[in-house]
């Protein structure tokens, strides 16, 4: 199995967290990733998404289904970010889009075993593969690409 943790892009700021939408700055962040994500991607995999419109956005720009995973809104634990991938019992690839700390929490586990919080700039991404030692493939940041 391999596993990509995708942090939303660059959103607007708001009162209703759920509803903020992705900046300008944001939808070009998403677009770069990927970009870069469907030149490296198998040809099947699973997307995921929280329900937060920036998550949304955020994994839209990939072009293809789009699954709305309630347990990965804003505040998921690294514990349920894991067990809705599915890690590490799958034979494919799922991208997680989400929220930070919680998925920085979730890579700092599944990468060093650490109760710790690693940093996912803005529309970046740890892409993992289940393997033991966890292996890391891709740390993408989108002002890289």
């Amino acid at each position: 199995m391999e596993l990509i943790l995708w942090r939303h892009a660059d959103a607007e700021d708001g009162a209703d967290d759920l509803a903020r939408k992705l900046t300008a700055k944001g939808e070009k962040q998403a677009a770069r990733v990927a970009r870069w994500l469907r030149d490296h991607l198998p040809n099947e995999y699973t997307v995921l998404a929280s329900p937060a419109v920036r998550a949304q956005a955020t994994a839209k720009a990939l072009g293809v289904a789009v699954n709305t995973a309630k347990e990965l809104a804003p505040g998921a634990s690294p514990a349920a970010i894991i067990k809705a991938a599915g890690w590490p019992g799958r034979d494919d690839t799922v991208i997680i889009v989400g929220h930070q700390p919680d998925l920085g929490r979730a890579v700092a586990q599944l990468v060093a075993h650490s109760r710790a919080e690693w940093s996912i700039r803005k529309g970046g991404l740890w892409w993992l593969a289940a393997e033991e030692p966890v292996r890391v493939r891709a740390v993408i940041s989108p002002d890289l690409l």
